[in-house]
């Protein structure tokens, strides 16, 4: 009896470790092709616009609809909306339909008026107070670019529907065509050669909008025949008002992330918003600190959208659907935990040991690549952004655990207290460290946040029934095997760049001054040898993560994967 209970159970969680790793599967390869998408608009923007004051203009104005897209649609909005609208689709699709067509109103009507509270705002102070050239291109771009905010938030709120309804790959295709209008238009003037005109950073901010209304258009299309819409609300009235209470916490505790990136625009962009100085003193930031800022801040999200948030996105419904049974919901939760481990750890030693080449290949080549001290500037802020890639992913699995089990409190008292550390550290390292200052707060404050995350949710695995502790002798064993392969693996690296040396260096500082193509080839080398290294030493250690990752049902246990590790 005992045995045949055993197997139950264990057939029951190897279900969970497929759905799991399918979800993660299907959401990963989209994210990969919008982040190589991504990659080669972020790299033509910066070909565009070179490293000057039109770069940063841009870089802000895309920033601020990106910012209410990832609090409230990817966010708290879409937090507080999924664990409701799994439970009505599940007991009752009418109810669900209702659900969706509330939340979709109400967020039409609420980003809406608030696009165009700011519009009148922002008008206002280009009539009042417009300043020099640069800060007046910058308020028009953001006015140019507002529009799109309602519009994505509620893209976000549909690719929350299409996840419950289990089709990841489509919910996580908005970006690709995003990227796909940016980089058409871009081409255009690349081949026109014009390049650094505000006319066309009006022309891309418009293409950006205009993808905004295909992707709300290709998800209604999308979800059709999957949702009811109806106008008849009253039968949610009492999910709507818990979503609606959930709300506000959830705002504050997923919004750390995006709160601090907008924290770190407005201080980048000081020099041309307000002026040269801060308190009294001089700043070290000047024109182009944002554009640095903000595209190298491109290269540390690639992981980090690809995987790490991958998994806490494709974990999130899973850990919602697992809330009342708490052996599922705490063996979701160490998974979620370990994959996002398993390509945290490894992508922080990395970015950090081929910050300079990666630069260099992305935005240094040709007549209007980044000067050298722009490119050395860059390596520096990714290093900073670069060290916290684990704790940021790790803190999207943590946050959501605790909104699956209704809890939105201690989230949002946590960010808070991050928030608070991570000004203070901006305003204290900006002045040594320049913009790179501003990526160092983010990960100090990051790796914070996940300590106390780690414990917390210890302590919520206890008060939700489970007989065991977050950090079981599995979890540990399998953290302990992640990071030695990691290290392993960053040591074999970091040989593979001493023995491939930069060549030249014309640079007192060290930077490598060598030929694009063979800083190409030394970034090829170093990443293909990692990874195929990181893969081997996998085998070699028997790191379960990997099988997960590729598991596909029966097969995975037949080949000798021990489930419990």
């Amino acid at each position: 009896m005992s045995d045949t209970r055993d197997q139950n159970t264990e057939r029951a969680s190897s279900g969970r470790h497929y759905a799991l790793a399918k979800a993660v599967r299907a959401t990963s390869l989209m994210t990969l092709a919008s982040r190589l998408g991504g990659l080669v608009r972020d790299v033509m923007l910066g070909r565009i616009f070179g490293d000057g004051p039109v770069n940063s203009a841009f870089a802000a104005a895309f920033a601020v609809p990106n910012m209410f897209r990832r609090l409230f649609g990817e966010g708290a909005l879409s937090a507080a909306f999924i664990p409701e609208y799994t439970d009505a689709a599940r007991k009752d699709p009418r109810e669900a339909g209702a659900l969706a067509t509330l939340t979709m109103a109400a967020l039409g009507v609420v980003a809406g008026g608030l696009t165009v509270v700011i519009e009148l705002a922002l008008l206002v102070v280009l009539l009042v107070a417009p300043g020099d050239a640069e800060r007046e291109l910058s308020i028009k771009l953001m006015m140019v670019m507002l529009p799109f905010m309602p519009m994505i938030c509620m893209v976000a709120i549909l690719a929350g529907m299409l996840q419950v309804h289990g089709r990841y790959a489509a919910a996580a295709s908005g970006p690709v065509v995003l990227n796909a209008f940016i980089i058409a238009t871009g081409v255009y003037f690349v081949f026109t050669g014009t390049r650094g005109d505000p006319a066309v950073a009006y022309a891309l901010g418009a293409a950006t909008v205009l993808s905004g209304v295909t992707q709300l258009l290709f998800f209604l299309r999308l979800l059709r025949g999957q949702v009811r819409w109806t106008r008849a609300w009253g039968v949610v009235r009492e999910r709507g008002t818990r979503m609606l209470k959930k709300f506000g916490p959830v705002a504050i505790g997923l919004g750390t992330l995006q709160f601090n990136t907008l924290l770190d625009t407005v201080i980048a962009m000081w020099p041309i918003w307000v002026g040269p100085t801060m308190f009294g003193k001089a700043v070290t930031l000047d024109g182009s600190s944002n554009g640095i800022l903000s595209l190298t801040s491109r290269l540390y999200q690639f992981p980090l959208g690809v995987f790490g948030i991958a998994v806490a996105t494709a974990a999130f419904p899973l850990l919602a659907r697992h809330a009342k049974e708490p052996e599922a919901f705490a063996d979701t939760l160490r998974r979620g935990l370990r994959i996002a481990l398993f390509v945290g750890v490894p992508a922080t030693i990395g970015l950090v040991l081929v910050r300079h080449d990666i630069t260099a290949v992305m935005y240094g080549h040709g007549k209007s690549g980044w000067s050298l001290a722009s490119l050395e500037r860059s390596a520096m802020v990714l290093a900073g952004f670069s060290t916290g890639i684990w704790a940021y992913s790790i803190n999207q699995v943590f946050t959501r655990a605790f909104y699956a089990q209704g809890d939105t409190m201690t989230p949002m008292r946590i960010s808070l207290a991050m928030i608070g550390i991570n000004v203070a550290l901006n305003l204290t390292l900006i002045w040594p460290l320049k913009e790179a200052g501003l990526a160092w707060a983010t990960s100090i404050s990051a790796i914070l946040q996940s300590v106390v995350l780690w414990v917390l949710c210890t302590r919520l695995l206890r008060r939700v029934g489970t007989g065991s502790a977050l950090v079981d002798q599995h979890v540990l064993r399998g953290v302990l095997k992640i990071v030695i392969a990691a290290m392993v693996m960053g040591g074999l690296v970091y040989a593979l760049l001493v023995f491939m040396p930069t060549r030249t260096p014309i640079s007192a500082s060290g930077w490598p001054g060598s030929t694009w193509l063979w800083q190409f080839a030394r970034l090829g080398f170093a990443t293909i040898g990692g990874g195929v290294a990181y893969l081997l030493l996998c085998r070699v250690l028997k790191i379960s993560e990997l099988s997960w990752v590729l598991h596909r049902g029966a097969r995975a246990q037949s080949a000798g994967d021990d489930v419990s590790d």
